[in-house]
């Protein structure tokens, strides 16, 4: 057990003048999310548990009656026996446990109808916990396709609780769902499953031993009786009274031959077995293989399932490149604008300049590039919500075998794709500790979103009028990049310090579903605005920083032309300090400054270009876009900066550097040491560094340019 007992109060409940506290609990695929978002709409929050790095989204509603609902999305768990961290969280809110979260007055539980069986374990383990609860039964519409019939008021009576119909995606059922939120609902009237006697009694007697409030005293002592002898030991330090009477509880039922935690599973199936009997109807099992088994296998074929998998990337980025062309102009163009009304309208001063040369451009050059990440993140979206995503890991699991990785780390490898933070924190799920670490440890290597503004920005300089199409493949060639290298570097690694022995991948398929645009567009909504919030917070300071690094100390020539007046400011001098250990990757000290302020995230380096060539000149009015300014950056000796090996160096450093305090941040607090982070950045700062060289000085041996 993860958390410590200690001394609680009575739960406090909600008077009719304040918002209801709701949790939302189920098992990962149930559609507990979407239920989530059609409820809440628009009024959501996202945020972190306190203390821990598990994501806690909150939303408010109103119910049948136009009371006040504050609803809690809890991590997908199968059983309140916690494995993983986000599990845990989970069991401590229902508990009443979780620092700073009230127990909840009541739980919805959503439970997926095509798939009662398992699902009715977490609802009876829910039920033990003498919390109002209502049974949420999604996706009705697959299961009657299936030909499934469940008997709802049967089921109802077998559990004592509401049972509502619904199918999420529709936002059928809704209504029903609200109004039995809003009637008054008795614990005492659900029918908790059987349990052993024996059993039975001695919970009772250890709940009456805990340092807690009658409220959870008996789900507690029901936990406790299940815990393992590593958890009890972790437990011992801070509640030795508690874990001695839990051990002789435990070795009187031993004694009397029942082992906890195998009688409580096998009881509490017996009992799942008995209701389904008598309320779910199946049809007989024909002689074809269903939809979804057929879709499987052609999808996670080891041929064909590549060329859909290869085939939904490259649609995904050709889809970047072409369909947000439009409003990245229209962006590009307002910023223009903007930039050339407020430098009429506003005197000349330094304020001006601050705003005019490094505000706007600074925040502009990256905002611009919001229209690619929605495209990215509504494509994600479709394939998590239809179900395919789970195929993705199946057939990458293949690969990930090889160098010696569970199947479960693609998950977290795929999440790092939109942000490595999510990614990093998915880890959790992967249990073998070793494999955790590998899996943290080259998530940074997935091309993560930020990266999106500097592929685009170099791919845009090195092929200024190449087709969509071919954009779109030197795209998908980064990102495939990115995943050789960490497949080589978890090989490397699984070999050496974080040797493991390999485990089999027991993965749940989820049903083909139709995807939920609702869901959909409120993931893009919520990545939208943390975007733009992260563009007008720190991506403005460190803007209006960049400027002032690029314009002081003042030259002391006042004759000195604007490139003299840059190189011999701050930010000239930091770019020349650094030049020397950039110039065999081709990069002049300009380049240095964007490496250097990328350091705080990567897209900062597209901004900090617009704010260099910017104050040098080259862009007053959007005369010139910043690509055929850098296309046209000269050299002293008068040959091109960005020449094709120098900008496909940079994509290449970009694709393995590790440039991003936020995730060595998050890689600290995950593995709760500094070793990983500094192994981690050193790594893969050395495997950058020698990529580009590779790519210029080879290319150059070669006879590139």
């Amino acid at each position: 057990m993860s958390a410590t007992l200690a001394a609680q109060p009575v739960p406090v409940r909600s008077t009719a003048h304040s918002a209801r506290n709701i949790a939302i609990a189920g098992n990962p695929n149930s559609g507990k999310s979407t239920i989530f978002n059609a409820l809440t709409g628009l009024r959501q929050k996202v945020g972190n548990y306190p203390g821990v790095t598990v994501e806690r989204k909150v939303g408010r509603f109103y119910g049948s009656h136009g009371e006040p609902m504050t609803l809690l999305d809890l991590p997908g768990s199968y059983s309140l026996q916690v494995r993983a961290l986000d599990e845990a969280v989970s069991r401590d809110v229902l508990l009443g446990r979780e620092p700073g979260t009230p127990q909840p007055d009541l739980v919805i539980v959503v439970a997926d109808a095509s798939n009662l069986e398992r699902n009715l374990y977490l609802v009876a383990q829910i039920l033990d916990l003498n919390l109002p609860t209502v049974v949420a039964l999604n996706m009705v519409d697959m299961a009657e396709r299936a030909g499934i019939r469940i008997d709802v008021p049967a089921l109802e009576a077998e559990l004592g609780v509401p049972v509502i119909p619904v199918v999420a995606t529709q936002g059928t059922g809704l209504v029903a769902l609200k109004q039995a939120i809003s009637r008054p609902l008795l614990p005492e009237n659900a029918k908790r499953p059987p349990m052993p006697e024996l059993i039975e009694r001695e919970v009772r007697a250890l709940a009456k031993q805990l340092p807690v409030s009658a409220a959870v005293a008996f789900p507690e002592a029901l936990l406790l009786l299940t815990l393992h002898d590593q958890a009890l030991d972790d437990l011992a330090e801070h509640n030795p009274d508690t874990v001695r009477a839990t051990l002789s509880a435990q070795e009187r039922l031993r004694v009397a031959g029942l082992d906890p935690l195998c009688a409580l599973v096998e009881a509490r199936y017996a009992w799942i077995n008995e209701v389904c009997q008598r309320t779910v109807h199946k049809p007989d099992a024909g002689p074809g293989l269903s939809l979804s088994d057929r879709m499987d296998q052609f999808l996670t074929h080891r041929l064909w399932g590549w060329v859909v998998f290869l085939g939904a990337m490259t649609l995904m980025f050709l889809s970047i490149f072409t369909l947000a062309q439009i409003p990245m102009g229209w962006i590009d163009s307002g910023m223009h604008a903007l930039a050339a009304w407020l430098g009429e309208l506003l005197p000349a001063s330094q304020l001006r300049d601050l705003i005019v040369d490094g505000a706007i451009p600074g925040v502009g050059g990256v905002l611009m590039f919001l229209p690619q990440i929605m495209i990215l993140y509504f494509f994600l979206g479709l394939l998590e919500d239809s179900g395919y995503m789970a195929r993705a890991a199946f057939l990458m699991d293949r690969v990930m075998s090889t160098v010696g990785l569970h199947g479960k780390s693609f998950i977290p490898l795929l999440s790092s794709f939109a942000c490595a933070i999510p990614g990093i924190m998915a880890a959790r799920t992967v249990e073998n500790r070793n494999d955790r670490i590998a899996t943290i440890l080259i998530a940074p290597l997935m091309s993560c979103s930020a990266r999106i503004p500097v592929y685009t920005l170099m791919i845009a300089v090195l092929l200024p009028t190449t087709s969509a199409l071919a954009k779109a493949g030197m795209m998908l060639a980064l990102y495939l990049l990115g995943i050789g290298a960490a497949f080589v570097m978890a090989w490397i690694f699984k070999k050496t310090v974080l040797k493991s022995e390999a485990s089999m991948l027991l993965l749940e398929l989820p049903p083909y579903r139709k995807p939920s645009l609702r869901s959909v567009a409120l993931c893009m909504k919520e990545r939208a605005g943390l975007f733009v919030t992260r563009a007008g917070t720190v991506i403005l300071a460190l803007s209006i920083l960049l400027w002032a690094l690029a314009t002081y100390p003042k030259p002391t020539d006042p004759n000195a032309t604007r490139a003299e007046a840059i190189s011999q400011s701050f930010a000239g001098q930091m770019g020349r300090t650094l030049e020397p250990a950039i110039r065999p990757l081709g990069y002049d000290w300009k380049i240095g400054i964007g490496l250097i302020s990328s350091f705080a995230a990567r897209e900062v380096f597209v901004g900090t270009m617009a704010i260099v060539y910017n104050v040098e000149g080259d862009m007053k009015e959007g005369t010139a876009t910043l690509r055929d300014t850098m296309r046209a950056e000269r050299r002293a000796d008068g040959t091109p900066v960005f020449t094709p090996l120098v900008c496909v160096g940079l994509m290449v450093f970009y694709v393995l550097a590790m440039q991003c305090i936020s995730t060595l941040a998050v890689v600290r607090r995950e593995t709760n040491s500094w070793r990983w982070p500094l192994v981690m950045v050193t790594l893969l700062t050395v495997l950058a560094w020698t990529g580009a060289f590779v790519v210029f000085q080879g290319g150059r041996l070669l006879g590139f340019q």
